[in-house]
């Protein structure tokens, strides 16, 4: 399949399965990922073309960079003795002592594929391991232990895999070469590595100071980075390029630290533009698995040396392995502790769950579908179909069995299985929870954080209200009330949402009576054409039946915006062709809007005084918005000259300007209460500053400077 039409498949697979995601909640994406690309290669035969050296670099490149990005956090660096112990120990004995369990349960695969296929499949996906532990409420020492192991064994997972490999293909294997050439590729690597990001550091520094701090130019810099750093490394200095690229992200982990004041927008554009690479590039080496399985089934099925279940007991036999390996380390660990601190014993179900969590992942089926397909010699790689098939059977087994064990270990969380291919924004929401100490106030949800600041955003436009400036300040009112709406979806449950929802089709209907009255009174008194007085009733009756319709954000809602957009350009087209004055027309929808808008408050008025004591059981919100609502309508009505559009934006900005101080000082006051974290208040700062940006970009454009 041409490379291009590849890459747009993919992607667009990429977002379908996420969309997936969206409903199969119970399902790891990775898994619908896999699902996915199994079925496109079933029912369109596609194939893609594997090229060892340029897939490593495309993936396994950016993804440990990234990873070296987001390490070390305060917790973890505490157990940095113990972390990177587990992270080499443990790789190297389910390399040597799987390998060799492999090789005496498939006597068949030689065992130097057997210590590749256990070298590659022992880095666990650092996302799984932490919503595994964090779900089975491991202890903390455990927690960061497999958080922080997950994080870097990759590296090392990595350069067992490549010895093995290397084994295999030339035939040549020397314990001594092996063991010089591990300390000469790992030193030089974490050298190069070093040197390298120094070098882009400096000269990043270099050209700041000339001047050149452009924002994309920086991010872009940073993209391209671990790509150079793979490629010298490995070409240059024969080096790991994967130790490289590791240490170069720890070390721009380290120099963003001290900018993250000087260079805030750079920061957060470079944090935005990572997690769609990392989310795009996890989802398609999860798709590419999907691809790639059915000329790894094929092949085992044609084998005459396997049958299809002796492979699929193999794979499972692989995961049993590893799991034991894994489960007996952690158990040893915390036995070790217990010695040391005599803090707790030792518990095999709190090590049989550390156990589940190494969920195996992307760097996993990076490695492995970059087996060459030939050997030195020119001889086909040994058994490379079963060792893709039993790769990928212990990726899925793992994603299975860890789903299967959640709701067994914590029924009473809903929390689904995430892993990297699963990472968005409401990830970070999720993580505060853990970061900050339990206290007895009351802990806020962004959702309700949100609404809470809009809400004084909206009383702030309310204080500066004028009759000059009415039109602007509805207008924001309306769009803030729109997206508290939005919002109270996420933080009510349904019966409140169902009340606050019958309130408003109440009142809406008492408003579409008083607009109903007042049509029918400007058409008695000669005030309105036929033609109008027949378009607003078809437009309150239309606006009666949606009532009725109560819709959430679907398609067909989306649908009838649209139908809507087009009945009123319609509507526009047929006053600009008819024979009438198009100008008296819109005069007369202007008196239509006016004097119903006055109609439908004065209805609302008239039964809010009539029963005070239903009237305060009734949503003050949806009150509020209605009326609002209306008297944006009866402002909208005055004629709108260049001036006055000049004039109303001006007025927009000033007023968009306190609401947004307003919000401001609702987070600080959140804060300082201790209903929000702070890195919550970071994130809600960041949308009031993309706000402005936003704002400042639409002023400029409109500057004729």
């Amino acid at each position: 399949m041409p490379i291009i039409e590849a890459v747009i498949l993919l992607v667009a697979l990429v977002l379908v399965s996420n969309i997936l995601s969206h409903y199969l909640t119970f399902i790891p994406v990775s898994l619908i990922q896999v699902t996915l690309g199994l079925v496109v290669a079933l029912f369109w035969n596609i194939e893609i073309d594997l090229d060892t050296d340029w897939f490593l670099l495309l993936f396994i490149a950016p993804l440990l960079f990234n990873d070296g990005r987001r390490f070390p956090k305060r917790e973890l660096w505490k157990l940095r003795g113990p972390i990177f112990a587990n992270a080499i120990g443990l790789v190297f004995v389910t390399t040597i002592v799987g390998g060799y369990l492999m090789y005496l349960m498939i006597p068949k695969m030689p065992l130097t594929v057997s210590f590749a296929v256990a070298a590659i499949l022992s880095p666990t996906d650092p996302v799984a391991v932490q919503s595994i532990s964090k779900r089975a409420n491991l202890p903390e020492n455990i927690l960061h232990l497999v958080s922080g192991e997950s994080l870097i064994n990759d590296a090392s997972g990595l350069i067992a895999f490549k010895y093995a490999v290397a084994a295999t293909v030339t035939g040549v294997f020397s314990l001594s070469g092996a063991v010089g050439d591990f300390f000469y590729i790992s030193l030089v690597g974490l050298l190069s590595g070093f040197i390298l990001q120094t070098v882009v550091e400096l000269l990043r520094d270099i050209l700041r100071r000339q001047g050149i701090n452009d924002v994309i130019f920086n991010t872009v810099l940073q993209l391209i980075t671990p790509f150079i750093v793979y490629v010298i490394t490995e070409e240059v200095a024969h080096a790991s390029g994967v130790i490289a690229v590791v240490t170069a992200g720890v070390l721009s982990h380290a120099h963003e630290n001290r900018l993250v004041e000087d260079l805030p927008e750079l920061r957060l554009v470079t944090e935005k533009t990572w997690d769609i690479i990392i989310y795009l590039l996890n989802g398609v080496v999860f798709l590419i698995l999907g691809i790639e399985l059915p000329l790894a089934t094929t092949n085992i099925i044609k084998s005459t040396q396997f049958s299809t279940t002796q492979a699929i007991l193999y794979a499972l036999g692989a995961w049993l392995i590893l799991l034991l390996i894994r489960v007996a380390w952690i158990y040893l660990y915390e036995g070790s502790v217990y010695l040391r601190q005599r803090k707790r014993k030792p518990s095999l179900r709190v090590a049989l769950m550390a156990g589940l969590s190494g969920v195996r992942g992307a760097i996993t089926m990076a490695g492995v579908l970059s087996l060459p397909l030939l050997t030195a010699t020119g001889s086909a790689f040994p058994q490379r179909s079963l060792a893709l098939f039993v790769a990928a059977g212990v990726i899925i087994i793992s994603l299975v069995a860890a789903v299967i064990s959640l709701p067994l270990v914590a029924p009473d969380n809903p929390i689904p299985l995430r892993t990297r291919a699963s990472l968005s924004d409401e990830d970070e929401e999720a993580d505060d929870a853990a970061l900050e100490p339990a206290t007895t106030v009351r802990k806020m949800t962004e959702a309700e954080a949100r609404i809470y600041i809009m809400r004084l955003a909206i009383n702030a436009i309310e204080e500066n209200r004028r009759q000059e400036n009415q039109r602007a300040a509805y207008d924001l009112i309306l769009d803030y009330q729109f997206l508290i709406r939005r919002m109270e979806l996420k933080v009510k449950d349904d019966t409140e949402m169902q009340q606050v929802l019958t309130d408003e089709m109440q009142l809406r209907t008492i408003g579409l009576d008083g607009e109903q009255s007042a049509v029918e009174r400007l058409f008695e008194h000669d005030q309105i054409s036929i033609q109008s007085y027949r378009s607003a009733l078809r437009r309150i009756e239309r606006a009666r039946q949606r009532l009725t319709q109560v819709s959430g954000r679907t398609v067909v809602s989306t649908l009838k915006n649209w139908n809507k957009w087009l009945r009123q350009f319609a509507r526009r087209l047929i006053l600009r062709l008819s024979r009438a004055n198009p100008h008296d027309l819109q005069a007369e929808w202007q008196l239509i809007d006016r004097e119903s808008s006055k109609a439908a408050i004065k209805a609302l008025s008239k039964h809010l005084a009539a029963d005070p004591q239903k009237t305060a059981e009734l949503d003050k919100q949806a009150i509020y918005h209605l009326v609002v609502y209306y008297r944006n309508r009866i402002e909208r009505t005055k004629q709108a000259s260049a001036k006055f559009r000049e004039k109303y934006q001006q007025q927009t900005n000033r007023l968009r300007i306190l609401a947004l101080g307003a919000e401001r000082s609702g987070i600080q006051s959140l804060l300082e209460a201790g209903n929000i974290p702070w890195q919550m208040a970071s994130r809600l700062r960041q949308y009031i500053n993309y706000s402005e940006n936003l704002m400042m970009m639409t002023v400029d454009d409109g500057d004729p400077d």
